[in-house]
């Protein structure tokens, strides 16, 4: 197979030139520049397959710079960086731009190379000539197992969910995934792909909630030139090119009962129709859909079809929120300050103990996309390469709730049996026994809660010292 061709960045400043350069190295052949005369004197001279724009470039917006050099290269896959733009800039930008996606901001490094990996994969698939063969771009290799960048404590409910999503990625089905904003179900719909026999097809998302419906239609089943106004050459929709691989429907409670019809043929019969086309097309497509609502609360308002919902939720999973996880507070963060040390060019080597005991007592109601702005918050506001102190937090993560508020009583006991814990444990100096003594506890009973809570020595040694634990 010929190797791929090239990803054009554009970005003025040098910091995000080079952070989207590293996180695309990896995979693809990287050329990046910093203005529009630079953009076009390599799609000149060489075949790029996508155009990765920065949100402003050289005096003027990256939409306008990516409507010219669509004038003249319309074959590289067109994305551009959010960077504050408003809805209708979006809108317009996927039509006068030919945009095949807006990556949204602040991006993280392995959802960006995912998003270039499947523009680079229809790069391939528009531009194919019969001598070729009709496999992807080469992307990077799955890990061992695809469920392991789901983080979480031993102790977790989230080992239940990913046993649940194992078991579905093992079979071609339907999987609905339910669970508050943030809580990581694009994360886990990307690892049932990549544990699927469809793992080396795309994995194509598109957020159900962005855009307005006749949009929608157009960018999940395609258009024809002339099918509505703006529609000035034919679009290939994103149901084609998951052909083969997955389609995540993120925010599917957010559609409209008329576009729910629509999407129930398509899922019904293996096949879309375009906006404006005379035939429909067959397709294979295993479709993953989220969303953070009652389904079957909207099914019985009346304002989702029942018929759609047994459809989707053929194996439904449900992710808890971080509130009911609060074990899986410290690893996240662990994870996450990994990922924003590369991004920012930092050597931040971990949180102080106060931090993290402040950060699991918190109820983070945004949950880990929450807790990923905080923690960047916290590194921007940092000094020096040392562990995060509790002053970098923001003022609501250190105000203790008000009683009764925003906590449930389940919640308020375990507040109150972690506090007694960690007191009884500081008196005895982490011994075990006489903690355990204080607190009319068994030694097995004890270091049961000490894991439970995933509690740390106050002198920042780590776990409790292990004959202590005998």
């Amino acid at each position: 197979m010929s190797k791929p061709s090239p990803i054009l960045v554009v970005a003025e400043e040098t910091g995000l030139r080079e952070a989207l350069r590293q996180a695309l190295a990896p995979v693809f052949e990287v050329i990046t520049v910093t203005g529009g005369a630079e953009a076009e004197s390599v799609l000149a001279g060489a075949m790029v397959a996508v155009v990765l724009c920065a949100p402003r470039v050289g005096g003027e917006s990256g939409l306008a710079l990516l409507s010219r050099l669509r004038t003249h290269w319309p074959d590289p896959v067109r994305l551009l960086l959010a960077g504050g733009l408003a809805a209708e800039e979006i809108v317009a930008g996927l039509d006068h731009a030919g945009l095949y996606r807006v990556v949204a901001e602040p991006w993280q490094p392995d959802r960006l190379l995912a998003t270039v990996a499947e523009a680079a994969w229809l790069f391939q698939r528009l531009t194919q000539t019969p001598a070729n063969d009709a496999r992807p771009l080469p992307v990077r290799p799955p890990a061992a197992d695809g469920f392991d960048p789901i983080v979480h404590a031993a102790t977790s409910p989230v080992a239940k969910v990913i046993e649940l999503a194992r078991r579905a990625a093992a079979y071609d089905i339907s999987v609905l995934i339910t669970g508050a904003s943030g809580t990581g179900k694009e994360l886990l719909a990307r690892a049932i792909h990549q544990g699927s026999a469809r793992a080396g097809g795309p994995f194509v998302v598109e957020n159900c909630g962005a855009l307005p419906e006749h949009l929608l239609e157009s960018e999940l089943f395609g258009s024809k030139k002339g099918s509505y106004t703006g529609a000035y050459q034919d679009r290939i929709g994103l149901f084609e090119v998951a052909d083969g691989g997955t389609l995540f429907l993120d925010e599917i409670g957010e559609t409209s009962p008329a576009f729910q019809v629509k999407l129930l043929r398509a899922l019904q019969e293996g096949e879309i129709r375009p906006v404006g086309a005379q035939r429909p097309r067959r397709v294979d497509v295993r479709v993953i859909s989220a969303t953070n609502r009652d389904l079957e609360s909207e099914v019985a308002a009346g304002r989702f079809r029942r018929d759609l919902y047994y459809r989707l939720a053929a194996f439904p999973i449900h992710i808890p929120p971080l509130a009911e996880r609060r074990m899986d507070v410290a690893p996240i963060a662990e994870r996450i300050l990994a990922q924003v040390n590369q991004a920012f060019h930092r050597a931040v080597p971990g949180f102080a103990p106060d931090t993290l005991r402040r950060m699991e007592a918190y109820g983070w109601p945004g949950n880990v996309r929450e807790l990923h702005n905080e923690i960047q918050r916290m590194v921007a506001l940092s000094d020096a390469n040392q562990p995060l102190g509790p002053q970098l937090l923001s003022p609501r993560i250190l105000a203790p709730a008000p009683a009764g508020i925003g906590a449930t009583l389940k919640d308020r006991v375990e507040a109150l049996e972690r506090s007694e814990i960690e007191d009884a444990l500081a008196r005895s100096r982490g011994n075990i026994s006489h903690a355990a003594e204080l607190l009319g506890l068994s030694r097995v009973g004890l270091r049961a809660k000490i894991d439970r809570y995933q509690l740390r020595r106050p002198d920042g040694e780590g776990g409790y010292a292990a004959e202590s634990l005998n």
